[in-house]
């Protein structure tokens, strides 16, 4: 087996075990780029128009086959109440693709004492439909046997549901989902051998933030935390944020910085005898403009910890078009629902 060979039937090893709790689009910082429905259903139709987001995402480009993401999402409202949307997806990580595609229906209660003024609660379901591919003839079962890999191309198609609610009151909002309801075994992972996967795919997700206005009213700050576990490994992990607005004539400035931490460790060992532990940590800065209609946004992560695949980092191409405008601004600072 060659030293390619082997590196990627470990990582293509490492992502099947990883992938218990990452069944669907892949949860990153691309919320943080105005595109909470990408993780929040009960976002779809939140805002006061139609949104419109593409987004592409490159890993180690010093890395062959290293792992790569795009979506492609439209949320719309349906009068006062109804929101829809749909996602799809396209996910690829070495020998493992998955496509997909979502489905959502919102709905929103307003509250609020004039058309104007926020205080809305949304709940909103999506139904996914994807599908999974696993490539191991690279691997070289015959002369490197291994129950786990078979060799072939496999493929096979799931269904589930998500769930969501969010809560958006002036500036303050909040959002809680739960990914993957409904029990799935994956049987591409199987390979006819006892080691099975659980069907066990849930993840929740709440976040919640703030935003404040600076100055002279064209500046504010947005401070959010989003915390997100799985349900079958335990595994958990929060990111806190802090995003800047400045408004300009033709639209708003924005950029700001994510932190992500795991809160499990995983032990490995540098000399083959003592035994360490680090948990997953990124530091993303991200920036971004909104002109007129459209929204264009860039961000970068990089993985700060001692034992890496990689010292590249990921970048992020986010382009974004707000269309159909409903009604007038809410009489606040809340850009993820103001036109």
């Amino acid at each position: 087996m060659t030293v390619k060979n082997y590196l990627w039937g470990v990582i293509t090893l490492v992502m099947i075990t990883f992938s218990n709790a990452q069944e669907g689009v892949p949860i990153y910082t691309d919320y943080l780029s105005d595109n909470l429905y990408l993780i929040h259903p009960s976002m779809a139709g939140a805002a006061n128009a139609n949104k419109l987001r593409l987004t592409a995402r490159q890993q180690w480009f010093d890395v062959d086959d290293a792992p790569n993401l795009q979506t492609l999402n439209l949320s719309s409202r349906i009068g006062d109440k109804v929101g829809i949307g749909g996602i799809i997806y396209n996910d690829e990580n070495a020998n493992f693709v998955q496509t997909g595609a979502y489905l959502t229906f919102a709905y929103h209660l307003l509250f609020s004492r004039d058309k104007t003024d926020l205080n809305q609660l949304s709940f909103g379901l999506s139904t996914a439909f994807i599908q999974a591919k696993l490539d191991e003839t690279n691997l070289d079962p015959i002369n490197n046997p291994d129950p786990v890999v078979a060799g072939i191309v496999q493929k096979d198609s799931y269904f589930n549901v998500d769930v969501g609610i969010s809560y958006n009151f002036l500036e303050f909002y909040s959002h809680f989902t739960i990914k993957n309801i409904l029990p799935t075994t994956r049987d591409i992972f199987d390979n006819g051998t006892p080691i099975r996967e659980s069907n066990n795919q849930r993840r929740y997700i709440a976040s919640l933030g703030y935003v404040y206005a600076l100055g002279d009213d064209t500046w504010s700050i947005e401070p959010s935390v989003l915390f997100q576990a799985t349900d079958q490994t335990k595994e958990s992990t929060i990111d806190v944020n802090a995003k800047v607005y400045k408004e300009l004539d033709f639209g708003k400035f924005w950029g700001g910085i994510s932190y992500r931490r795991s809160l499990d460790g995983a032990e490995f060992t540098s000399d083959g005898s003592s035994i360490e532990s680090q948990n997953l940590q990124y530091i993303t800065p991200f920036l971004g403009v909104n002109y007129k209609n459209f929204v264009f946004g860039y961000t970068y992560s990089y993985q700060s910890n001692s034992v890496v695949l990689s010292d590249g980092g990921f970048h992020q191409l986010t382009i974004g078009y707000d269309f159909g405008k409903r009604k007038e601004h809410y009489s606040c600072k809340c850009p993820a629902v103001n036109y």
